[in-house]
């Protein structure tokens, strides 16, 4: 029979953590499932991948606040525990695999309490995942089980088949069992695992199914018809209209704009290849081949963070002398081309050298170097033209990573993901067509508005939270205020004391906050305050209190209901303020022994307690700092700063001016609030070095005007 053997994949053993050893399985069984899980990850990278847009889309959606903040939770919840959620998927399938004929993996399912509606409600959604499944695929699956049965040599039927699709829905829930979601992102998640995951799932059959089959295990049985052809992106038309807007050739424009650069360009041709430019003789070779040679080199542009000394020009000598050797003719690079070279390199230059962007991003960036120089060579349009596609993708890149976090996890994200890939694309795949420029910022710019929206989403929820707490506070100062007018430096019940400070100011707190200063709902709860506070004093004319008792107490009991006091305490606020009344008419007095009854001496000032404010505190001007003050002054919302401190730098953008305590409110590139402070604390950091604004202005056109500016200031007699 088929040999057995121990192999344990070493990635497998990583993942689930150094587990007891498995019970033996055939070898071929091994590559069955190694090959299966291999598909399994990447359709779970792939769901988590894009389960943020679905969940975000949802939220963007949802009219009530509670659904927005539900989904944005779960968003929250799903990047931290994904690879967990990975994890634990994959060692269930491999615990279910190694004991194939012995544990059905359905059980624990098959157990659940079904009388609960979210049990029973996913349950159904599961019943219908499967039952697709089977539908497209039962054929294949069938055949699978069969050749299974017949290697293990043991009893197997579908159900302990560890590649079912009711088994495979069995892991991605026992794994998912932890995330703090309720039943509504669950249901989205699984609609999302049959998407990416059960999908694809006839491949992963026909690949186990050929794999078995080629060892003998039942040869002779009919392939499963193919569900669907591979699918295919048709990008014709927008590569079509990429060319037309490309503008393949250098223009009028373009031409003159490197013609008025010749002389101040002229000292940098030495710089470049300077053994072949120097000899006279040298013929210069065409446009043509220097993109040929730029191809070649293209392919070995070291990757991000290696030492690799690469140098543009020594790599182009080179490359010149063997291609001299080979004519027989001294060959050299043309003088309009050399010029182009050296304005290239000099915008590169700059890029590499400007701090306002993260180390990370430079590193990328720098990678392009030879992509851009070769469409600069057959398009001069590249610098007299904002809007060419070369120019546009790198602003792009730019502007949506300017906020990256220099730490390990920052560089793990979906957007590096996205940059990184494009610049690999450019370097594997560009040869003399600048439409693939258009193409990858088409995707990139799809990509980056459905980020920069959700980004967009999270800063107005940030700003909101802040402009709410800023009202708070302000109503507090001015709840204060009222009690302190008409408490501090009286003796009176301490009943009536305790009741204004702790209950009614709260009404207080309400009504300024719904209904503002000026409305009626704030005066009526002053009112109120003051006809308690005269009620209980002695009255001269006990018949005109007793004609206002009811009006005061129908109105305390109106605003205490609004904020919901215990009806207990309520009870014993209005027993202990009748015999108030009683006794301010003369007509009994106060119980002996009554505490609460015992006037009491408000000697300081009220202070309600309150989220905490030491952000919103006045920091002293220095001298020399009215400078950075005015910076500050003019920052717009959306400018980047960049704080110093003791572990890396951290960047992040103004999203929020709380003019009413002086706060400034700032976000990290996703739109979550990491860093607060008042005007006069940022103009001091400014001053100390421990902070610096950062210029997030459009990279390339940054580039140029500095080149530019450098050229003509070298140039000027």
């Amino acid at each position: 029979m088929l040999k057995e053997g121990k192999v344990v994949p070493l990635a497998a053993a990583i993942d689930r953590g150094q587990r007891a050893p498995l019970p033996c399985l055939p070898v071929l069984l091994l590559q069955v499932r190694d090959n299966a899980a291999l598909q399994l990850r990447q359709g779970l990278q792939a769901l988590f991948d894009n389960a943020d847009d679905t969940l975000f889309e949802m939220a963007d959606r949802a009219t009530e606040r509670f659904d927005q903040n539900l989904y944005f939770e779960a968003m929250r919840d799903l990047r931290l525990k994904r690879k967990s959620i990975e994890r634990g998927f994959l060692d269930t399938f491999y615990e279910a695999f190694s004991q194939m004929g012995h544990y059905d993996p359905l059980v624990q399912a098959a157990n659940s309490d079904l009388r609960n509606p979210s049990q029973l409600e996913r349950a159904v959604a599961i019943d219908g995942m499967v039952a697709r499944v089977l539908s497209r695929d039962g054929v294949a699956l069938q055949q699978l089980t069969v050749r299974l049965h017949y290697v293990l040599e043991r009893t197997f039927d579908e159900q302990r088949n560890p590649l079912g699709p009711a088994a495979l829905c069995g892991y991605f829930l026992d794994a998912g069992r932890n995330l703090g979601v309720g039943l509504r992102v669950k249901l989205v998640l699984l609609k999302l695992f049959e998407r990416y995951v059960l999908r694809d799932i006839d491949l992963l059959y026909a690949q186990a199914n050929q794999l078995l089959a080629a060892a003998g295990a039942f040869p002779e049985l009919k392939p499963a018809p193919c569900r669907r052809a591979e699918d295919r992106r048709l990008k014709a038309r927008r590569v079509a209209a990429a060319r037309a807007s490309a503008g393949v050739g250098a223009d009028t424009a373009g031409r003159a704009f490197m013609r008025s650069l010749e002389s101040a360009l002229a000292p940098y041709r030495g710089q470049i290849a300077p053994r072949v430019q120097a000899v006279a003789s040298a013929e210069p070779i065409s446009t043509a081949d220097l993109l040929r040679l730029l191809s070649h080199l293209q392919h070995y542009v070291p990757a991000s963070g290696e030492d690799e000394d690469f140098e543009l020009g020594q790599q182009l000598e080179q490359l010149l002398l063997r291609v001299s050797v080979r004519s027989g003719t001294r060959r050299r690079i043309a003088c309009a081309d050399l010029d182009v070279i050296s304005l290239v390199g000099l915008l590169f230059a700059f890029i590499e050298a400007d701090d306002n962007l993260p180390q990370s991003l430079r590193a990328l960036i720098m990678r392009l170097h030879i992509p851009v120089l070769k469409v600069a060579l057959l398009d001069n349009n590249l610098f007299s033209r904002a809007s060419h596609p070369v120019r546009r993708l790198m602003n792009e890149m730019a502007a949506a990573a300017f906020g990256w976090e220099t730490g390990n996890d920052g560089l793990r994200d979906s957007l590096h993901l996205r940059v990184e890939r494009i610049v690999q694309r450019l370097l594997s795949d560009f040869g003399e067509d600048p439409a693939l420029f258009a193409e990858l910022l088409e995707d990139f710019l799809a990509f980056s508005h459905d980020e920069r929206r959700r980004n967009e989403l999270l800063e107005q929820r940030t700003r909101d939270a802040e402009e709410g707490r800023a009202r708070a506070l302000q109503a507090r100062q001015q709840v204060q205020q009222a009690l302190n007018q008409r408490l501090r430096g009286r003796s009176l019940p301490q009943v009536v004391v305790q009741m204004l400070v702790q209950s009614w100011s709260q009404v207080l707190l309400m009504a300024w906050l719904k209904h503002g200063e000026s409305s009626s709902a704030w005066q009526q709860a002053l009112a109120t305050m003051d006809s308690l506070l005269a009620s209980i004093a002695p009255q001269q004319h006990p018949q005109r209190l007793l004609q206002q008792v009811p009006g005061l107490l129908k109105a305390l009991r109106d605003g205490l209901a609004s904020v919901a006091l215990e009806s207990a305490a309520t009870r014993e606020f209005f027993m202990h303020l009748e015999q108030l009344h009683l006794r301010a008419c003369g007509a009994s007095e106060l119980p002996a022994g009554s505490a609460e009854l015992a006037e009491v001496l408000v000697a300081d000032d009220v202070v309600l307690a309150i989220a905490d404010e030491s952000a919103g505190l006045s920091v002293g001007l220095h001298d020399g700092q009215a400078a950075q003050l005015r910076l500050v002054q003019r920052l717009r919302i959306g400018s980047w700063v960049e704080l110093l401190d003791d572990d890396e730098p951290l960047r992040c953008k103004l999203v929020a001016r709380v003019d009413s305590n002086d706060r400034l409110v700032f976000a990290n590139r996703t739109g979550m609030k990491v860093h607060e402070c008042t005007a006069a604390g940022l103009a001091q950091a400014l001053r100390r070095g421990e902070a610096r604004l950062l210029d997030d202005g459009l990279l390339f056109e940054r580039a140029l005007a500095c080149v530019l500016a450098g050229l003509r200031q070298q140039s000027a007699p």
